[in-house]
């Protein structure tokens, strides 16, 4: 309800606003019409009264204008010299409404106000196609690159960029895409008659630049949240574009009213046209810090050695190490993509914190959401969001929700694809698998494995042998030879060794087995020779650890350390294991453990377990040492027997202990043997365990930061979404992601239906337009900008229709109405940016450099072909300086009092930013822009109808 009454209110308020500047210009054309002792009578209404301002003002064309007051004369002769005669001039597009003679006030009236209502509409209609081409516009400046930079530590990697500079996107293609209506409605109408002026494309672009310095400025400055401010982050650039703007209007009246009063010159408009991409190169040098604006200023800082340096006004542009401003794109590039991968690590931290009962996939996807909700925005998200709020076309953020999705099971599904992708369209490969085996003498027998990777879709053949080592075949094992054979689809053959088993004391013995002799189209790799090795039973074994070191991936959950007995394997022994902090840290990167391990007879291989805790670290390096003690034969106790929940007599143990009780020079030879048969220690008994990021994880934060971005959320990939976006109505939720909420179903309210039927029109319609997937958007690009020109030349047509039912100049139609129709949408892009970012570069950064656009590329491209025709044809571009140029010369003054404002607020130390701060201060700023703007408002309106005589 809240919002509905925003909308009535806001329509209520231009309406009100209409029927004061209709009364008020009627008022102002009876008094005109007075002093004129009834001249105005005339075939056009305001091209009569331009001259008749023109006479008034320029008498050098008196004898032009006389010209033209017996033209009006034999009109109004003709006319019968009634009111009621005056007509409209048919428009481009749109048909002339019939009849135009003999209408009473009333139906005057009545067709302003559909003149007026169409008007609205066509702004919606324009609204919902540019920011399908705004959607093309982030597309394409969003293109990447693959680029290869070296870290500090000398390693190298690769990582994409953009390929577009954002300030040079935001001053070409972005600011096209928000001032396009303004840019071909000048164009449009130079057209439509015929190559001579007129007023509305250039009071247009003149009342849009003075709405958005004055109106969006005033606005985003009071609506900032209370106690919070923006600044304006790249400085550089706005003020080389509010220089360049204010220059912009400042030349702009000089060859309208100095240079050449009245007459435009083909040299005049090319340089106005050529001023843009002068801008853009000169926006580009600043925000680069290139030529002179790498030696200007500079302050002395101290950097991390204690040196003084020369280092940069702006410490959030310097290097923290030097002081100064890096050097090259790419390391820019780097720190911008290491700041959004630890950004990413701490956000899915916080949301572990937050959801503890919830698994690391879910994290990651709202560790997803939140990147892209927080991340960098371009201009065309904003701008886009507000439209798709007004519109009931829902809120992008439920889009980034899907995309966050999406992006997640896109990266998990690749990294899968390439572990399961590995052997596809390799050669046959038949090897060991495992490589090694270790066995007790009175095993009997076992089994071994030999793989096939590869192509196997046909026949495969292999011969294997054993060969000996310190066993021999005939009395350690039974030798074996043969040939292994892999039908279609098979991927592995096994077959036995039996091992002989004897009562002799003896070292532990291995023995080989080796693959040969391959079929053809196939390869024996490694491991091609089998390891077996024969553990002796009876001796009570030596114990160590299997390796020293081991690495292991955070992600493992319970790891389990293998502690080997060999050289034996009779009867029971205990084995004491503990565990000991490194850079590891018991309770934080791992559960410490101690106890004993139970090694009972004929038992060769014992676990300990140790559960590792994972903290999804993106570089992670710690490390903890597992020992064990000195292993004891099982006493014969109660303990024992307690321990390992059976007892068991050992004969061995009491033939060890007696023997320990003898001297040794006493032992016979057989009892010395018989000794050292009991358990000890090998000599791995520690090792040393060093867990590190997972892999895994790693390569999904690495792919999901490169993702974290919003240029494919401003897309589509085909007509199927464009029209399904177009027919379903989706809430308008004015909340930010929120994952508490995340599984209640919002319901569209009643605005958002009104909303959506009202607009369903232009969304069916505009759903034609190729998807920005096509060709990289460039397709799009071209459709929409057609498109909009074609509305903009309908808008142009209902504009002038209204000026003339009501009698309204078309420089006042111009500066009041249409400006802030085409500049809606962009206020509410700007609000929707001064709450949500950081800074103030979105939100009103763009203000200016829109401002210059809309000048050196509305009015230079639109008054160069128009000089150019005339010069081709003989004759002259004229423009009549009259309304424009005293509005641009009052703009131009208004303006520099709003940048002055804006860089007090900046410097002043109450302040320090552009937006917000303390509430009686933004006020009292806010205020005097909006009153600017009134001023401005009502002093060119009174001077369009020679109130006020300049």
């Amino acid at each position: 309800m809240l919002l509905i009454h925003k909308k009535l209110t806001s329509i209520a308020g231009f309406a009100i606003f209409l029927l004061v500047v209709y009364v008020t210009t009627y008022a102002l054309q009876t008094t005109d019409a007075q002093d004129a002792k009834g001249s105005s009578s005339y075939t056009s209404i305001n091209e009569t009264r331009d001259l008749y301002s023109s006479e008034t003002r320029h008498s050098r064309r008196l004898r032009q204008a006389e010209v033209l007051d017996d033209d009006d004369g034999e009109t109004e002769d003709r006319s019968g010299g009634e009111d009621e005669a005056k007509t409209c001039s048919p428009g481009l597009v749109l048909p002339l409404w019939m009849p135009q003679k003999h209408l009473s006030m009333g139906d005057r009236a009545m067709r302003g106000l559909v003149y007026f209502l169409l008007m609205i509409y066509l702004f919606v209609g324009v609204s919902i196609i540019s920011d399908r081409f705004m959607g093309a516009i982030e597309a394409i400046t969003s293109i990447e690159r693959t680029v290869t930079i070296k870290a500090p530590d000398g390693t190298k990697q690769s990582m994409r960029v953009r390929v577009w500079n954002e300030t040079v996107a935001n001053l070409t293609l972005m600011a096209l895409g928000s001032s396009a209506p303004e840019i071909l409605l000048s164009v449009i109408e130079i057209y439509a008659k015929n190559f001579e002026s007129g007023d509305l494309g250039p009071g247009t672009i003149v009342g849009s630049a003075a709405y958005n310095l004055f109106i969006i400025i005033a606005l985003c400055m009071v609506l900032i949240p209370t106690g919070e401010k923006r600044r304006i982050k790249h400085l550089r650039v706005f003020i080389v574009t509010a220089v360049v703007s204010i220059f912009a209007y400042i030349w702009l009246w000089m060859i309208l009213s100095i240079i050449s009063p009245g007459i435009i010159e083909v040299w005049e408009s090319l340089v106005t046209l050529i001023m843009f991409p002068v801008t853009v190169l000169w926006a580009y040098i600043a925000e680069r810090r290139l030529l002179l604006y790498k030696y200007i200023n500079k302050k002395f800082v101290v950097n991390k050695r204690g040196v003084v340096v020369a280092g940069e006004h702006e410490a959030d542009e310097t290097d923290p190490e030097h002081g100064k401003p890096s050097a090259s794109s790419s390391s820019r590039d780097v720190n911008a993509y290491e700041d959004a991968r630890r950004e990413y690590i701490v956000l899915l931290a916080e949301l572990r914190q937050k959801y503890p009962d919830a698994d690391l996939e879910q994290l990651e996807m709202m560790a997803q959401e939140q990147m892209i909700s927080r991340g960098t925005k371009s201009r065309a998200f904003y701008r886009i969001q507000a439209t798709r709020k007004l519109v009931g076309s829902g809120n992008l953020m439920r889009k980034i929700q899907e995309r966050a999705h999406s992006d997640l099971n896109e990266v998990k599904a690749q990294l899968h694809r390439i572990e399961d992708d590995d052997d596809e369209d390799e050669p046959t490969r038949i090897y060991f698998e495992p490589g090694h085996y270790t066995v007790m003498e009175n095993c009997g027998e076992f089994e071994v494995r030999v793989v096939r990777r590869g192509d196997i879709s046909g026949y495969s053949k292999v011969a294997f042998e054993t060969q000996d080592g310190t066993a021999s075949a005939g009395s350690d094992y039974v030798g074996k030879n043969g040939t292994l054979t892999f039908p279609p689809g098979v991927d592995e053959q096994r077959f036995k060794i039996e091992i002989i088993d004897d009562d002799i004391f003896e070292e532990d013995e291995c023995f080989y087995i080796r693959l040969f002799n391959p079929s053809d189209y196939v390869s024996i790799a490694v491991p091609q020779i089998a390891t077996v090795m024969i553990l002796d039973d009876d001796h009570a074994g030596i114990f160590a650890f299997a390796e020293g070191k081991c690495e292991i991936s955070e992600s493992v959950g319970v790891y389990e350390v293998v502690v080997m007995r060999y050289s034996g394997a009779r009867g029971s022994v205990i084995v004491p294991y503990w565990t000991e902090d490194l850079t590891a840290m018991d309770g934080r990167h791992y559960e410490g453990v101690h106890g004993e391990l139970s090694f009972t007879n004929n038992v060769t291989e014992q676990r300990i377990s140790i559960k590792i805790i994972e903290e999804s670290s993106y570089e992670k390096d710690v490390a903890f040492k597992v020992h064990i003690g000195t292993p004891q034969l099982a006493p014969d106790s109660a303990t024992y027997q307690n321990y390992t929940g059976d007892h068991t007599h050992d004969e061995l143990l009491e033939q060890i202990q007696e023997l320990e009780k003898k001297p040794y020079n006493n032992l016979t030879e057989l009892e010395r043997v018989m000794l050292l048969s009991k358990p000890r220690n090998g000599e791995l008994t520690s090792v040393e365990v060093r867990i590190r990021e997972s892999s895994e994880f790693k390569a999904t934060v690495d792919k999901l930061v490169a993702k974290a971005n919003t240029s494919a959320v401003l897309g589509t990939s085909s007509w199927r979404e464009q029209f399904r976006d177009a027919l379903t109505v989706i809430p308008a939720d004015e909340s930010e992601l929120d994952t508490d909420d995340g599984d209640e179903e919002e319901v569209p309210r009643c605005i958002d239906y009104i909303s959506h039927f009202i607009c369903l029109f232009w969304k069916v319609l505009f759903a034609f337009v190729p998807p920005t997937d096509i060709c990289g958007g460039y397709v799009t690009f071209v459709v929409s900008i057609f498109v909009i020109g074609v509305c903009t030349a309908v808008i142009g047509d209902a504009a002038t229709y209204f000026g003339c039912a009501l009698n309204v100049k078309d420089s006042v139609t111009a500066i009041c109405f249409v400006a802030l129709g085409t500049s809606i949408p962009d206020t509410f892009a700007s609000i929707i940016a001064s709450k949500q970012d950081d800074s103030a570069d979105n939100s009103i950064g763009n203000v200016t450099g829109s401002n210059a656009v809309n000048v050196f590329l509305g009015i230079g491209l639109a008054w160069s072909l128009a000089s150019i025709y005339h010069m081709a044809h003989g004759t002259t571009f004229n423009v009549e300086p009259g309304t424009i140029g005293f509005a641009v010369a009052l703009f131009c003054g208004e303006a520099m009092i709003a940048i002055s404002i804006m860089m007090y607020r900046r410097s002043a130390k109450s302040i320090r930013a552009e937006l917000g701060g303390p509430v009686a201060s933004k006020w009292i700023h806010a205020s005097v822009l909006f009153s600017l703007w009134v001023l401005y408002l009502t002093v060119s309106t009174m001077e369009a109808y020679d109130v006020i005589d300049i």
